[in-house]
């Protein structure tokens, strides 16, 4: 079977790489499921959203919230390169919520940092 091989860093470390069945990432443009064969993509990930991977070895998906940055699917090689990204694993979830609370307290509807809190408890499996 084909798989992917998959790559998810940020500026400060590698977060994930791995064969994988499907990456799903959010771009601007709307949502977009990668499974090998795929068209070569060069996509902008939506700040504040969630990739999710399913890896080949029929492990649980995992989560990664990711803040701006973009993607780039070539063969069956995906990278994804995220200004800020964090696994749903290593999430802080008492620290999310009060992130988020903190955000809503600014007055400033959908901001940079409410997406990215909202993000942030859904990679953890968490209701935002």
């Amino acid at each position: 079977m084909a798989t992917l091989k998959v790559g998810l860093v940020s500026p400060e470390r590698e977060i994930w790489s791995g064969e994988a069945k499907m990456v799903v990432a959010q771009t601007v443009e709307g949502q977009l499921g990668i499974m090998p064969g795929h068209a070569p993509v060069l996509g902008v990930l939506l700040d504040g959203s969630v990739v999710k991977v399913e890896p080949a070895d029929g492990g649980e998906w995992i989560s990664a919230m990711v803040g701006s940055g973009f993607f780039s699917i070539a063969g069956d090689e995906v990278s994804v390169l995220a200004e800020h990204a964090e696994l749903g694993t290593d999430v802080d979830v008492a620290a999310a919520r009060h992130d988020l609370e903190a955000a809503r307290a600014g007055g400033e509807e959908d901001s940079t940092a409410e997406r990215r809190a909202r993000a942030r408890l859904r990679a953890a499996g968490q209701e935002a």
